[in-house]
């Protein structure tokens, strides 16, 4: 019987950029494929091209690097059916596992012992559209949202968003950052003091440590 395969742009060991264990040595399996075009991607290498690899592979590279924080990234994994199969074998072996997934496509059949870090598009992505509203209630308290801001419009839309979804109420965390070249990053943290925001501000430590260069 053929062994269930994904196609993989890189697997890596790095800083986890973003979220709330930011800052933590984790290894990142990246998919390829995205069926979104947000205006501010910053892994467009991940759209086309990969390897593809068993689940046999993949776990044993992971292994490889001894570390106990596995995220699954994108492109968009959950285009790849087979993801669901992967972020519940990294789970059985006992990873800490999170998901960064674009909030397009339903997360319902992820394992529940997976941390998922779900965006919510906002208008300045081009994307805001292809939000699937449905995921919401199926996200946990170990769950978050996160808010890719471009300018003052996005941030009133999230602002209003926070409410009108009583977001604090069903996640862990809900974070906000600002996107890098559009959006200077002092001006969101004064935003988001002003309003007194339920929100964790970030900035992607990745992009200020490598600048977006593949394999960190």
């Amino acid at each position: 019987m053929e062994q269930t395969s994904l196609k993989i742009t890189e697997i890596f060991h790095s800083l986890q950029g973003e979220s709330s264990t930011v800052g933590l040595p984790t290894v990142f399996v990246r998919l390829t494929g995205c069926p979104l075009r947000c205006h501010y991607c910053d892994t467009e290498y991940a759209f086309y091209g990969g390897e593809r690899k068993t689940l046999t592979q993949i776990l044993d590279e992971v292994a490889v690097f001894a570390t106990p924080r596995v995220c699954v990234t994108g492109g968009e994994p959950l285009a790849q059916k087979s993801c669901l199969e992967l972020l519940t074998a990294l789970c059985d072996r006992g990873y800490a596992v999170s998901l960064e997934t674009a909030g397009a496509l339903s997360v319902a059949d992820v394992d529940p012992r997976v941390v998922k870090v779900m965006d919510l598009k906002t208008p300045a992505s081009g994307e805001a559209h292809r939000n699937l509203y449905d995921n919401l209630s199926l996200l946990q308290t170990t769950d978050q949202i996160k808010f890719v801001i471009c300018d003052r419009q996005d941030y009133e839309w999230a602002r209003l968003k926070l409410d009108e979804l009583s977001l604090p109420e069903r996640v862990g965390e809900i974070l906000f950052s600002p996107s890098h070249g559009s959006l200077q990053a002092k001006e969101l943290a004064e935003w988001i003091l002003e309003d007194r925001l339920p929100v964790r501000f970030q900035l992607q430590l990745h992009k200020l440590l490598w600048n977006d260069t593949p394999g960190h």
